[in-house]
Parts: structure tokens; sequence; C-alpha cells
């Protein structure tokens, strides 16, 4: 299996799964190699048993692809997994002078709602830009940064897929 990157903060490591058999897995986490016992509790719950400790996390998608909040006892740390794609689309974005941009994109299918910026617009960093309805449910996606609308993808009424892009900022 190929490697993917977990980023937490500003630590980033690499993880491998080399093995797993059903509940058991053997991965490798930078330089250690570990033995886990993993079993889904319920919903966003997981069971761990490394060694003679075993561990119960919550892991919930924050909304953006590949960002999870991982909770542990009062422990809270937001984790991103860095995979093929997303290592393409962040070198891609560098080639082009382009590592500043802030997508916005709705984590789930959806129907826009009502976009509120348009390109040029200034936005500030929480500021709502799209709402988009999914699940007989309306989110309102917030601006991640302050900066300048590039480009809006959609328009109100249309129909998208999870993780397309809606909105692109600079």
């Amino acid at each position: 299996m190929s490697a993917i990157q977990l980023r937490t903060g500003d630590r980033t490591e690499s993880i491998e799964i080399l093995e797993q058999t059903g509940n058991k897995v053997k991965l490798r986490l930078g330089e250690k190699e570990y033995q886990l016992d993993i079993v889904k509790v319920e919903k966003n719950i997981f069971s761990l048993l490394l060694g003679n400790k075993s561990y119960n996390i919550e892991v919930v998608s924050s909304g953006k692809k590949n960002t999870f909040s991982v909770k542990y006892i009062c422990h809270s740390f937001n984790v991103q997994i860095i995979d093929a794609e997303t290592r393409y689309m962040q070198n891609r974005l560098k080639a082009s002078g382009e590592d500043g941009v802030n997508i916005i994109s709705s984590p789930m299918p959806g129907k826009i709602v009502k976009v509120m910026v348009k390109p040029g617009d200034k936005v500030i960093a929480g500021q709502i830009v799209i709402t988009v309805s999914a699940m007989k449910m309306e989110s309102e996606y917030k601006s991640g940064k302050s900066g300048i609308v590039k480009e809006v993808m959609v328009s109100e009424g249309d129909i998208v897929d999870a993780n397309a892009p809606l909105i692109v900022l600079e």
C-alpha cells in the first residue's frame, strides 16, 4: 500500500498500512511500527487497543475535504489527510503561483441556494459566502481567510457533487 501523510498543526507524519486482517492493523507512523486492534463502536467512535492500553476516540469530519476533528478524553485536535490527490492539487497550485488560494467546497452533494459574493468582492475570514441545501438542511459556508473572490464556480440552483469546488479566494 502507498503511504499517505497526516498533518496536525505544524507536524506532518507519513503513515503506511503494512498489514490488515480483520480489526488488526500493522502500520508504520513515521519511523515506528505499531500493532493496533481497531473496532468501530458506533458512528464516529472507535476503540483502539495499542499494547495493553485501550483508547476511545471520536473522529468527525470538519466539513473540509480530508480534514477531521479527533477527540480523545479531553484532548482535541484537527487532522488533515494528505493523499495523492491532495498532494497533486497542492503542487499544481504552487506551480501556478496560486498556493495562497483558498477553495471553498461542499463536503456532500447538494443544491446551491444562495451565493453571497461575486468575483472581485473582498471577504473577511468567517464571512458567509454561500448557502448549500443538502439532506433537507441548509448549510452556510464561510471564508477560511480574508481575501478577494477570484472565481465563483456555481450559480444559484446548481446541483453539486461532494467536494466540488464552489468559490475560489486569493
